[in-house]
């Protein structure tokens, strides 16, 4: 939290919106202070966690410590992360609601049908969509957006779209020049740098 008092916006004492940002984080003090609980259990438990990501409660299943997730990057509510083996997520990585991370399954051609693992890799900038499977081996290039609902059975280029089940890239790109923070968009933290400092905030630090 020292990131959010250091870039903190800081308004005329007295003055109207001063109050008005005061009286924000307020409100939002109990939600900060979870956040910040949250972080601190998962790195009890192992999971490497970069500069000011936003992280809500997952699931985890498997090893903590195989967990590691980059800064500045935003994973929500209700996702799992089978951690059987590696799970590296990049910064400015966004993984929306009911998200499932694979890395484990079984060999159907195996008559003992016996399992095996592989390493998800999620790079910077890609955004993985509400109740999208991400399944064992897959590497998920920077600024890739996987589709809501999608299945991913292979990798996905640096800033294609995929749709689908299983997902299949479409005719639209994303923009190659990504300079968001989607930990600022967090109502917590932007109540303390400022919907108007966040232009500033990521120009600086998006490079």
């Amino acid at each position: 939290m020292k990131y959010l008092w250091i870039h903190r916006e800081r308004p005329r004492p007295g003055s109207r919106r001063w109050w008005v940002v005061w009286a924000k984080r307020a409100l939002m003090l109990r939600r900060l202070v979870r956040l910040a609980l949250i972080q601190a259990r998962l790195r009890a438990k192992g999971v490497k966690i970069g500069e000011l990501s936003v992280l809500y409660r997952f699931r985890i299943q498997g090893s903590p410590a195989r967990i590691s997730i980059g800064s500045h990057s935003f994973v929500s509510e209700d996702v799992t992360m089978a951690a059987h083996d590696r799970i590296t997520i990049g910064s400015r990585v966004v993984i929306n609601d009911g998200v499932n991370i694979l890395t484990a399954s079984h060999a159907l051609g195996d008559p003992h049908w016996r399992m095996y693992s592989r390493e998800v890799r999620i790079d910077d900038y890609a955004w993985i969509a509400t109740n999208a499977t991400i399944l064992p081996g897959v590497h998920i290039g920077t600024g890739a957006v996987v589709g809501a609902g999608a299945v991913v059975r292979s990798d996905v280029a640096p800033y294609a779209v995929v749709v689908g089940n299983p997902a299949a890239p479409v005719a639209t790109t994303r923009v190659r020049t990504l300079a968001y923070d989607p930990a600022l968009f967090s109502a917590p933290f932007e109540a303390w740098v400022g919907a108007n400092n966040q232009t500033k905030l990521e120009g600086e630090y998006g490079k």
